[in-house]
């Protein structure tokens, strides 16, 4: 072999080494990532069975699937219940459409104790009619303009920011066939879900104890109640994008008149569930509120708000509450209302705009999206701030 060939053959061998040490690097890193769930216990059940009997025969209604997972070192005292939205099941929480894992696995590797359900009707929690009423599918198009591909239709101001959803956005593509797949028929009286999902999750801190409350987007109208109900077992709100906002729905339009006041559907201003008011009210008609004459800034909805002097929450004084919104989504005009009309009735809740904090192109579906571990760890940051892990 000549010098030259002995030169080349050195090379292409270091080359090689560290082609092999960089796919070696490669392989640990995903098998990091991936790395095996350590558990003291997985599995399920379900809470609130009650017997509801039609025309002479018994069946099961109002309970709720839950689904446990409990790590080997569980290192935070109190465990994370976490609930789904609208046309949405517990499988939010357990991964994304493109096979990644969710929040509730980023949280049991944090530490914590963490319990998904699917919400009383929908899903593993079984539905009768008789006792829940009409079923509501919803159209498959729903998901397309305002998770998949918003940036396409522009409904709202802020749709065309969204970047992060983890495929092309085309009806075909598979994460989108994943996430069209897993939207599930409800109960079509958005107000009997609210007060099955209450007592259905009073139910369920009443089993488990004092717990953390994760809501997103239909179940924030679920989770204000609860907390008022037993704000002993509600140790803190990571309200993700609640329902919102205050009082009447807002439908999106497009340009130039993005928004059209629906229905009123949040009678108790965050909620169709009575809420511990004070001074009391006996019945929501009760409650004055106004419209602000001016948005207050372009792109967001008129926020609706207590006439003064406000009526206070009490109770939900009594923990802390996060509320999450993304730059993309249609909650960037509103959810801030909710912010303010939670602020009006004394309570203190903290707001993250994760744009404000460099995290930008996130739709609704945060938690299913690309960067859905980098959303997950400012709420575990959050967390940490105010319920710290015990030394």
């Amino acid at each position: 072999m000549t010098n030259g060939m002995m030169a080349y053959a050195g090379v292409a061998a270091g080359f090689a080494i560290a082609a092999a040490a960089i796919a070696l690097f490669a392989v640990t890193a995903r098998a990091d990532d991936e790395a095996p769930l350590m558990l003291k216990r997985d599995g399920f059940f379900y809470v609130n069975a009650r017997t509801t009997t039609v025309d002479g025969k018994d069946y099961v209604s109002h309970q709720m699937y839950v689904e446990v997972r409990i790590p080997a070192k569980q290192t935070h005292p109190y465990p994370i219940v976490m609930v789904h939205g609208g046309t949405m099941s517990g499988t939010n929480y357990i991964g994304t459409p493109d096979g990644r894992e969710g929040w509730a696995q980023y949280f049991v590797r944090q530490g914590y104790a963490v319990y998904v359900v699917d919400q009383p009707g929908r899903a593993r929690s079984g539905y009768l009619a008789a006792a829940y009423g009409p079923m509501h599918n919803v159209e498959r198009g729903n998901a397309l303009s305002r998770f998949v591909a918003q940036e396409k239709f522009k409904l709202w101001p802020q749709a065309a920011l969204h970047t992060q959803w983890p495929g092309t956005g085309e009806p075909d593509d598979p994460a989108t066939v994943q996430l069209a797949a897993s939207q599930m028929p409800a109960i079509a009286d958005f107000a009997a879900q609210q007060f099955l999902n209450r007592d259905a999750l009073l139910a369920l801190l009443e089993k488990i104890g004092p717990a953390i409350l994760l809501t997103h987007s239909q179940a924030g109208a679920f989770g204000w109640p609860v907390a008022d109900g037993r704000p002993d077992l509600v140790k803190a709100i990571l309200a993700i994008e609640p329902n919102g906002p205050p009082f009447y729905q807002v439908e999106f339009k497009g340009a130039p008149d993005y928004f059209k006041q629906g229905p009123l559907t949040l009678p108790y201003g965050i909620t169709a569930v009575p809420l511990t008011y004070s001074p009391p009210i006996k019945d929501a008609s009760e409650l004055k509120f106004v419209q602000q004459e001016k948005a207050d800034a372009p792109g967001l909805v008129r926020c609706y708000a207590q006439a003064e002097p406000a009526r206070q929450l009490p109770n939900l004084q009594k923990m802390p509450i996060l509320v999450l919104t993304a730059e993309a989504s249609y909650h960037a005009p509103y959810d801030h209302c909710t912010v303010n009309y939670l602020r009006q009735a004394g309570v203190t809740p903290t707001y993250i705009r994760l744009a404000d904090i460099g995290i930008k192109g996130n739709s609704h579906v945060m938690m299913l999206e690309k960067n859905n571990k980098e959303i997950a760890a400012v709420i575990a940051k959050w967390l940490d701030e105010k319920l710290p892990a015990p030394e």
